[in-house]
């Protein structure tokens, strides 16, 4: 059994891999930095690991790693969070609105293309989204990734629907509350929330937090 984690970070990417690790997977990490790879991968004793560098806004060389990790039974895409810089609504531009699409939705896209039809092929397979409650619910100071991650979500249930019956499940988990130690959507949360997602198969989005949770952070800044 093998887990493509995409935009693989020391938070959930490395809770994800040591959840699907600890149950046999062997685990390919994917983002842009080769160090930071190593790094993550060390801290993964007794799981089989392997490393792949690529940028997550680059077509090419996106599918270039997951063609050097080939067929996959589950995929993980963490890049909705990859964008540069926050821009709130009233300041969002044409660029920053691409930016945060390339990340979010191109680079699920361009990956979810390179590992369903195997998926397919064989009638198993299970696609993982993971994305902000922004998706769900609007917030205006997160103009530009609110955009990009509601087009995600969208995705994400659109290939659900079109996916019934025919053996791949597909799980979106927006996270409404900090990814940190003790909360709802703590790394471990996340992790186990996309395990469930994966083996349960009776659900396509779990909410982790609410908006209210969120929200009294934000003015507690």
């Amino acid at each position: 059994m093998k887990i493509a984690i995409i935009g693989a970070g020391p938070g959930i990417g490395l809770a994800v891999a040591r959840r699907f690790g600890q149950e046999g997977f062997e685990v390919c990490l994917v983002s842009r930095d080769q160090d930071r790879l190593a790094a993550l991968a060390a801290q993964l004793a007794g799981v089989r690991v392997t490393t792949h560098a690529a940028d997550l806004t680059d077509e090419r060389s996106l599918e270039a790693a997951l063609a050097d990790i080939g067929p996959v039974d589950v995929l993980v895409y963490n890049g909705a969070g990859a964008v540069r810089a926050l821009t709130p609504v009233l300041e969002v531009t044409r660029e920053s609105a691409q930016d945060a699409f390339d990340s979010a939705v191109l680079g699920a896209v361009t990956a979810v293309r390179a590992v369903l039809p195997p998926m397919l092929a064989r009638g198993s397979g299970t696609l993982l989204f993971t994305s902000g409650i922004s998706a769900v619910h609007p917030l205006p100071f997160l103009g530009n990734v609110g955009i990009a991650v509601s087009g995600l979500r969208n995705y994400a249930l659109s290939l659900a629907e079109a996916l019934a019956g025919r053996g791949v499940h597909v799980g979106h988990v927006p996270i409404s509350a900090a990814v940190a130690p003790g909360s709802p959507a703590s790394p471990e949360a996340v992790a186990e929330t996309h395990w469930r997602l994966h083996t349960a198969r009776d659900l396509h989005e779990v909410v982790l937090g609410d908006l209210a949770t969120v929200e009294a952070a934000i003015s507690a800044l």
